[in-house]
Order: C-alpha cells, then structure tokens, then sequence
C-alpha cells in the first residue's frame, strides 16, 4: 500500500505540471490587493467635507464656509466641493488646490457678499474668475473699468485692418535688427494716419472739395506707400492718431516690450499739384534689455 503525504501532494512531477497548465491558464483566482496597496488607492466612496473649509491654495490659506464654496452650482468650486471628486489634503488637514492664491481672496469675497475687486486687481481676477468658471463674477467685471473700456478699445480697433499683423511686424522688424547689430535696442520708422487722402489745416477747403469730386484717375494720383517699416490707417472714427499709438504701445507693453516712440516729421512725398502726403511719420525704439 502506497501513503501518499502532504508533502508529496505538494510536489508535483514536470509531467503533472504540464497536464495542469491548461486549466490553471482557464481559471485563474483575482489577485487580493494588498494593506498597503488599499491604502494608496482613492477613496471610492463620496468625500465628506466639514460646513467650516480650511483651505491651501498655492501655499496661501483661507477659511471658509462650504456652502459659500457651492454658491453657485454650475461653478468648478461648487464641482471641485459637491463630494463627487476626491481633494488632496496637505498635512495640516486643509483642502489643496494646486492654483496661485493671490486672488482667491477676491473670489471668496464674491462668493460671500457680492463684493467686487478694486481697479488694479480685476484683470487679474477676472482671469481667475474663468479658470473657476464663476459666470456671475465674469459678468459683473465686464461691465466696469478697465474691462468695459477694453471692450470700446477693441472696437475701435477692429476698425484698423491687419492691426494685430502689424503688431508682429514691429516686434519681427526690431528683432532682427538689434540681433543684426548686436545692439540693445532696435530703431524702426511707423506711418499712423486716420485719413485716406492728404490734409492740413490749409488744405481742408481743398481737399473736401476733391474728396468727393474726385474721379477713379485723380484717385490713383494720391495712393502711395510711405517708405516706413510698417503703417497703420485709414480708419474712420472720432479717435484720432494719438488713440492708436496709445493702443500701439499698450499692447507691445502687455507682452512685456519695452517702447519709446515720438514722431519725426511727415512724409513729404508729392502727390499733385500743391498736395504732398503728409502723414505723420514716428519713429519706435524697441529696447530688448
């Protein structure tokens, strides 16, 4: 009689291990996560929040209701806090959001009693309003300073054809130059003038008068390109000259271009009879550092 032991069932001939392999290929038993590998894995159930929030935001810390934080429901705060969504916590305990919170101040603000930046802040929080997709704060600073300005400024310039081409050419021009001379500073002449046809103060009679009797010929007479780097108009509206190198320079500053400009003179080209072009012509210093 042959006893066969626990630890001969345990060992099991290369025959036998081979005439198994297809059914354990078949079947096979879902691995058991381990105790260190469950407590890595997030919270599968809904987070609970305490109605006091502490908070982290990119190093600041702030305090506040929860239900201040889901004032608004379609907004990424009331999202980021309706349970749904798991939020890391720093050591202390308080809820991190990975955002500079140099302005979370100002949202909380809004979201408690309505209150709305000063002046020199709401670029900056309106910026912040759209990454929390807050539509009521977007809403309320589009309607005062300097946003609804920016709103008639932009207006103003979609008068301008090629404006933002423009821009480009300037910062293009001012680049290869001062690379070209291994200079700090690049020099480039720019032609600003709000009307098609020429004018002075002595002139007006004339030209008004040539303005709308003139023929196809007499028009060619007065096209011309000023021998400038870039030029900008005609345009139509009350704004004038001045108003657009203020946008000019506005928008090279915004993009952190230092620019000095001042004009030069005009173009004296001569177009017909007494008329010459006329328009102005400034000259643009680009400092690069």
């Amino acid at each position: 009689m042959v006893v066969v032991t626990g630890q001969n069932k345990v060992s099991a001939t290369p025959d036998d291990a081979m005439s198994s392999s297809d059914a354990e290929d078949d079947f096979q038993e879902p691995a058991t996560p381990t105790a260190t590998q469950a407590g890595q894995a997030l919270p599968l159930l809904p987070q609970q929040f305490p109605e006091v929030v502490p908070l982290n935001v990119g190093g600041m810390f702030f305090t506040t209701r929860l239900s201040t934080l889901r004032r608004y429901e379609d907004t990424m705060l009331a999202a980021m806090f309706s349970g749904r969504h798991y939020i890391p916590t720093d050591a202390e305990g308080r809820y991190f959001i990975d955002r500079d919170g140099t302005y979370f101040g100002d949202i909380l603000n809004f979201l408690r009693s309505g209150d709305l930046p000063p002046r020199e802040r709401v670029r900056s929080v309106y910026k912040e309003a759209q990454y929390y997709s807050i539509g009521p704060l977007l809403d309320n600073l589009e309607d005062i300073q300097p946003l609804k300005g920016e709103k008639v400024r932009q207006a103003f310039l979609g008068l301008m054809p090629y404006y933002k081409d423009h821009l480009e050419r300037i910062i293009e021009i001012a680049k290869l130059r001062a690379m070209q001379r291994k200079a700090r500073f690049a020099k480039l002449k720019v032609c600003v003038f709000k009307e098609e046809m020429p004018i002075t103060p002595y002139e007006c009679p004339h030209f008004n008068s040539l303005r709308f009797e003139r023929s196809e010929s007499e028009a060619k007479l007065f096209e011309h390109h000023c021998e400038v780097d870039v030029s900008f108009g005609p345009w139509e509206a009350v704004a004038d000259v001045y108003d657009l190198l203020h946008c000019i320079v506005t928008d090279l500053s915004a993009r952190g271009i230092a620019v000095d400009h001042q004009c030069i003179g005009v173009c004296d080209k001569h177009l017909i009879n007494h008329y010459y072009c006329k328009r102005p012509i400034y000259e643009f210093k680009i400092t690069w550092w």
